[in-house]
């Protein structure tokens, strides 16, 4: 018979927060992606912070592009914000052995992506200004599917031929299913007929 799993007690409290606009929900949900199932709310509070602590280092949290953020806030005033994040829904805790972890819950995972799906644009744009590294894309194979073809899309709506080289080095890394969305947005921007 096995030994029952002595689980970490966590308590959820948002302090005096009644509500949070949302560009500060899109903050935590940025800051959380890093940790998906590998950390937790204190973690979380100090890449909000900007802390210099070894373990953040040593994971590379501080290239989170919202390390620092709030780095005006205690920690504990930035657990009260994870914890109305969590309470509302945005958030959720789920038990990795003994210790709780943070996962997306459908809703803050709608949020996350589009927010990540409008930085990976932004550094297309970089990718272009620096061309020097030959337009390596292999970062975006294995990425989750949803927000890849949210990219997609916007880089459609952009109308910008400027992202044809970037869509061309892209499609030669990716699986069927994406370089088939690809060709579609190339024929699209070129204003061609879309297969």
């Amino acid at each position: 018979m096995g030994r029952k799993v002595q689980r970490v007690p966590y308590t959820l409290d948002p302090g005096d927060i009644k509500d949070l606009p949302f560009d500060e929900i899109k903050v935590i949900l940025r800051g959380a992606d890093d940790l998906i199932m590998t950390g937790g709310r204190t973690l979380l509070s100090k890449i909000l912070k900007g802390s210099r602590e070894k373990r953040v280092m040593e994971l590379g949290l501080n290239h989170s592009p919202v390390y620092g953020h709030y780095q005006d806030l205690s920690l504990e005033e930035l657990k009260s914000r994870i914890g109305w994040v969590i309470l509302n829904g945005y958030l959720d805790i789920k038990y990795d052995y003994r210790l709780p972890m943070l996962i997306y819950t459908m809703w803050g995972w709608e949020i996350e992506r589009e927010t990540y799906a409008d930085e990976l644009l932004e550094g297309f744009d970089q990718l272009l200004e620096d061309r020097e590294n030959n337009l390596d894309m292999t970062y975006l194979k294995d990425r989750d599917r949803g927000m890849i073809l949210m990219l997609l899309d916007k880089v459609e709506a952009t109308k910008d031929e400027k992202y044809i080289p970037v869509l061309e080095a892209w499609e030669k890394v990716d699986y069927k299913k994406v370089q088939k969305r690809i060709r579609q947005v190339i024929h699209s921007i070129r204003g061609e007929k879309v297969p």
